[in-house]
C-alpha cells in the first residue's frame, strides 16, 4: 500500500525535454484554437439556474438568477452571427486550419457554422456538453455529461470528437475523460510547452496542454488586453522566443486560444491578423490542428511505461535503492516513508529523498554509514569483496591498476586516516584520478575530525548521486 504520496507532477520533462521532431524540421508548431461556446452558455432557456457571467465585454458581469440577461445573450450571439464569419474568412484566407473546441449543445444550435467548419477541414474537438462550471458536479453527474457530450457531438457533426477540453473543469475531469479511452488527446492542463503522456490504469492518455495566457480571454479579464496591438505584441514576443529556442535545437508548441465573441470584434482581430502575417514571414513554422499534433506525437513519441519510484511498493523500493548508500538499506526504508511524488521519479528526486534521511539521522547512524565504506585500494578490493558499485567506482579511477609503491602508499594513508578520524577516507572517485585522489588524501588527513566527518558525509552523498545517475540512465 502506498503511503504519503503527492499526486502533482512538478517535474515534467525536466531539463531534457524531447525534440518533438515536427514535420519538415519546423522550429515551432503554432496551433490556433477557436472556442465555440455561443448557444451553450448558462441561460435559463437552456434549463440553467441563471444567466452567463463569464468571458464577455460586460465589466464585472454577474449571473442573474432565474432571469435572462438580454445584453449577455446578445454578446454571445455576436460571436455566432458576426465574429465567427470574420474569423472564418481570416483563417481560410491564410490557409491555416483551426481546432474548434465545440460545446456540443452550442454546435447543435449553430448548424451553418458547423457546416463551414467541416468544409474548411477544421478539427471539431469536444468542449463539453454545456459551457458551465464542472467544479461542483458529483463525479457520476460529470461522467454522464461527458457521455452525453460525446453522443450529441457525433450526432451533430457526424463523427465523434477525438480531442477534449472542458475549460471550466473539476478535479475529476481529466481522469473521467481518460477513463472513456475515447480520445486521442485531452487538453485540460496548462503545464507544458509540449505534449506528454499520463497513465490511467492500463490506459496511456496523451495530454496536449492548452493556454490561458496567449488567449483572447484576456480581453475580458483584468489584467488583460485592451487593444489588438497589445494582443499582437504579446503573441509576437512569445513566438519569437519559441522560434529562437527551436532554432537552437529545442522546438516547442505554441497555442493561441480564441473566442468568436471576443477576437471576432473588428478592433481586436487586427492584432491577430498582424500576428498571422508575422509567423508567415518566417520559414519552418508548422500550423497544425491539435489532432495533427496528437497523431504526430503518438508516432514519434509513443508512451513507454517504466518503473516509477513513487508508485513502487515498499519491498521493491528498498530492493532497488537500498544499496545506494553502502550497506545501509535503512536509508531507503526511511525515504519510502517520505512524501514522494512524480518529481521523485528521477535520479535527482531519489537522491534528494535518500539524502534527507541520511542528513536527519543521528551522528552515530551516519558514522556507521561511513564505516560501511571500504578503504580505497584496500584489502577488500584485493580480495574481490567489494560491492559491485564500489568495484566499478574504484576501477574507473584506475585504483585496480596500482604499482607496488602506489599500493603501499594507499595502505599507509588508509591506516593513518582511520587511526586519526575513526572512519575510512571517503571520496567520490569518479570526480578524480589517481593523482588527485592522492593529493586529496594528503590534504584532508590533517583536518580535524569534525571537518572530515562533514566532508566524508558530503562525499557519501556524491557517491550516491553517481550511482543513481547510472541507474536512471
Amino acid at each position: 500500500m502506498l503511503v504519503n504520496r503527492y499526486p502533482r507532477d512538478m517535474r515534467g520533462y525536466g531539463q531534457n525535454a524531447p525534440n518533438p521532431q515536427w514535420p519538415n524540421n519546423a522550429k515551432v508548431a503554432v496551433q490556433f484554437v477557436l472556442n465555440y461556446e455561443e448557444g451553450g452558455e448558462n441561460c435559463v432557456l437552456h434549463d440553467d439556474d441563471a444567466s452567463e457571467a463569464f468571458l464577455s465585454d460586460i465589466p464585472g458581469a454577474a449571473q442573474w438568477p432565474g432571469q435572462r440577461h438580454w445584453n449577455m445573450e446578445s454578446i454571445y450571439e455576436y460571436g455566432a452571427r458576426a465574429g465567427f464569419w470574420r474569423l472564418h474568412r481570416l483563417f481560410t484566407g491564410a490557409d491555416i486550419p483551426l481546432t474548434i473546441y465545440g460545446v456540443a449543445s452550442a454546435l447543435a444550435r449553430n448548424p451553418e457554422q458547423v457546416a463551414a467548419m467541416k468544409a474548411a477541414d477544421w478539427e471539431i474537438a469536444s468542449h463539453g456538453l454545456k459551457w458551465v462550471e464542472h467544479k461542483d458536479m458529483p463525479a457520476e453527474e460529470e461522467s454522464a455529461a461527458i457521455a452525453e457530450a460525446q453522443r450529441l457531438h457525433a450526432e451533430v457533426v457526424g463523427t465523434p470528437p477525438r480531442g477534449w477540453y472542458t475549460g471550466r473543469c473539476s478535479q475529476n475531469t481529466v481522469r473521467l475523460v481518460a477513463e472513456t479511452q475515447a480520445f486521442d488527446y485531452i487538453s485540460d492542463t496548462y503545464d507544458d510547452d509540449l505534449p506528454y503522456w499520463r497513465e490511467y490504469g492500463d490506459h496511456d492518455q496523451l495530454i496536449i496542454p492548452y493556454t490561458l495566457e496567449a488567449n483572447d480571454m484576456r480581453f475580458a479579464t483584468s489584467p488583460g488586453w485592451i487593444t489588438g496591438e497589445q494582443f499582437f505584441s504579446y503573441l509576437k514576443d512569445a513566438f519569437d522566443i519559441l522560434y529562437a529556442e527551436g532554432t537552437a535545437g529545442a522546438p516547442k508548441m505554441m497555442t493561441i486560444g480564441l473566442h468568436c465573441r471576443l477576437i471576432g470584434r473588428p478592433g481586436k482581430i487586427a492584432g491577430l491578423q498582424r500576428f498571422i502575417e508575422h509567423i508567415q514571414s518566417h520559414a519552418d513554422v508548422w500550423c497544425p490542428r491539435r489532432i495533427d499534433i496528437a497523431q504526430h506525437w503518438a508516432i514519434h513519441h509513443p508512451h513507454q511505461r517504466r518503473a516509477r519510484p513513487s508508485t513502487m511498493d515498499r519491498d521493491t523500493f528498498v530492493t532497488s535503492y537500498g544499496g545506494i548508500f553502502e550497506h545501509s538499506p535503512w536509508i531507503a526504508e526511511g525515504a519510502y516513508e517520505l512524501e514522494l511524488g512524480p518529481a521523485h521519479d528521477c535520479a535527482a528526486g531519489i537522491h534528494n529523498a535518500l539524502c534527507r534521511v541520511f542528513r536527519s539521522a543521528s551522528e552515530e547512524d551516519r558514522l556507521n554509514v561511513l564505516k560501511a565504506h571500504p578503504d580505497l585500494a584496500g584489502k577488500l578490493a584485493a580480495a574481490g569483496r567489494l560491492t559491485a558499485e564500489s568495484t566499478n567506482e574504484q576501477t574507473s579511477a584506475g585504483l585496480d591498476m596500482l604499482t607496488d609503491d602506489e599500493r603501499e602508499s594507499f595502505t599507509a594513508l588508509n591506516t593513518s586516516y582511520m587511526d586519526k578520524h575513526g572512519f575510512p577516507f571517503i571520496i567520490a572517485v569518479r570526480d578524480h584520478d589517481k593523482t588527485s585522489i592522492l593529493a586529496a588524501f594528503h590534504r584532508r588527513i590533517g583536518n580535524t575530525r569534525d571537518t572530515e566527518f562533514a566532508e566524508a558525509c558530503r562525499q557519501v552523498e556524491r557517491i550516491a548521486e553517481f550511482r543513481l545517475q547510472d541507474m536512471f540512465a
